[in-house]
């Protein structure tokens, strides 16, 4: 796969005032120099120099001048894949983009798979596979913490860590494998108490990574958090309110909205993914009994839920009705519509069915109290940890089940040193957990792994 020279647009397709065409491979400079026509310097492609060079893209079989752009040159190893890289600047567009691709694709490059260059910046050791995977969490961003985070991977913070984890157990085992080849010896009691502690040391460093990971997680793919409550209790005004704009329709007919509502909002860095339900009632209406029943669906799912009840009414049947389905639930509890009427709920009825809960009073309507949900929400979040900007946070599903299998062998290799288990098969549980500390950086992740993980990488990254 190396020996073929990949091709793809890189930038977004669409007007704009530029556009990309990224090569890569044995042959980029090659086919750069048969479709190339620089306007002043002819040698470009024989100098060992990383200019950006001015030209026009021609087609060799008319001689037909398809763009002016500007290529640039970046001579592997020192390039993002490690390879001769050609980037040629067009005019954005799509017309002028396709007709330069179509071009180098007829003078020998291949079309690029989806994260074929980040893929092949891991397989050449540009990259750590942490590190290629921070590339598609800075890209997927919603935030200014959550672009932190990634960056931060993209350095390598995580992967230092990791390699520091993995050179200690070698450690480790070097000295079991010691005990092993001589087994006349008795082990001394300093060696296995020294042993001990080394273990536990490194169990609480990434019991320290996994007790940030659920905020790492929620800064690199958002909170899910669903407004749910009776129809009519403002539950779009709510959405309206968080987001500044009019979002979903409000009106005082019950059961306006019909099927949910997604978007995304920046809450002081944490990206919510916030959903607007259909109220919670039964109903005769079949549209509205999807809607329904798609709220209840995304009840189960949901990592935060705002239930909604009215100042005006107290609670009444149908909010006892939600209330029943969402007891066990992550739940912040929203007093709305203070503005129109002294509040008849009894708090204290509220906290017999969420006794740990956040209650807060507010209008949605007249965005009052916004301000004090916010924080808490962001209170959740961090749950009394570090910002991200203080801290590595393990923010990626497949490194916290890494790291979590790590530390359950690390934790029974420590207790085989305590008890009388034989040596050698404290020694696997210690190479076991040196393994999976290696699928994070990608030491022994396997082919087919590989090849999801940068599947999901958008094409010309």
């Amino acid at each position: 796969m190396l020996e073929d020279t990949i091709v793809a647009i890189a930038t977004p397709l669409g007007e704009g005032s530029i556009g990309v065409i990224r090569m890569s491979g044995p042959k980029a400079i090659e086919i750069g120099y048969k479709v190339f026509c620089a306007k002043k310097n002819k040698n470009w492609f024989i100098k060992d120099n990383y200019k950006i060079i001015y030209g026009h893209v021609i087609d060799p079989q008319n001689n037909e001048i398809l763009d002016e752009v500007l290529l640039s040159v970046m001579r592997g190893p020192h390039s993002f894949t490690a390879e001769d890289v050609v980037e040629i600047s067009c005019h954005g567009g799509i017309v002028p983009l396709k007709r330069v691709l179509d071009l180098l694709l007829r003078m020998g490059a291949r079309l690029a798979e989806p994260g074929e260059f980040s893929k092949r910046a891991f397989i050449n050791g540009r990259l750590d596979l942490a590190q290629a995977e921070s590339i598609i969490d800075i890209i997927k961003a919603k935030t200014d913490a959550g672009a932190k985070i990634a960056i931060g991977q993209l350095q390598g913070r995580l992967s230092e860590q990791v390699l520091t984890l993995q050179n200690e157990i070698l450690g480790l085992m070097a000295k079991i494998e010691a005990i092993i080849d001589f087994p006349e010896d008795d082990i001394p009691e300093q060696t296995l108490d020294e042993m001990v502690l080394t273990c536990q040391r490194l169990i609480n460093k990434i019991e320290k990574l996994l007790d940030h990971a659920d905020s790492g997680k929620i800064y690199r793919e958002g909170l899910k958090t669903v407004i749910v409550g009776k129809p009519n209790v403002g539950k779009s005004s709510l959405l309206n309110a968080l987001l500044r704009e009019q979002r979903a329709i409000v009106t005082d007919v019950p059961g306006t909205t019909r099927d949910v509502i997604e978007e995304v909002i920046n809450i002081k860095g944490v990206p919510l993914k916030i959903i607007d339900t259909a109220g919670l009632r039964e109903t005769q209406d079949l549209v509205e009994k999807l809607g329904v029943e798609k709220s209840r669906q995304l009840l189960g799912e949901a990592d935060l839920i705002l239930l909604l009840v009215d100042a005006s009414t107290g609670l009444v049947k149908e909010d006892l009705n939600v209330i029943n389905l969402i007891k066990d639930k992550r739940v912040l509890i929203l007093i709305n519509k203070i503005d129109i009427t002294a509040n008849l709920i009894d708090v204290n009825e509220l906290k017999e069915y969420f006794y740990d809960s956040t209650i807060l009073e507010i209008s949605a309507q007249q965005e009052i109290g916004l301000d004090q949900l916010e924080q808490a929400i962001v209170d959740l979040v961090l749950a009394g940890k570090l910002a991200a900007t203080e801290n590595i946070l393990v923010s990626n599903s497949r490194h916290k089940i890494a790291l979590e299998k790590a530390h359950t062998h690390l934790k029974e290799a420590q207790r085989g040193m305590k008890t009388s288990i034989p040596i050698d098969l404290v020694s696997i549980d210690l190479k076991s957990s040196w393994e999976f500390l290696g699928d994070i950086t990608g030491n022994n992740v396997s082919e087919d792994l590989i090849d999801r993980i940068f599947a999901d990488f958008c094409i010309g990254k």
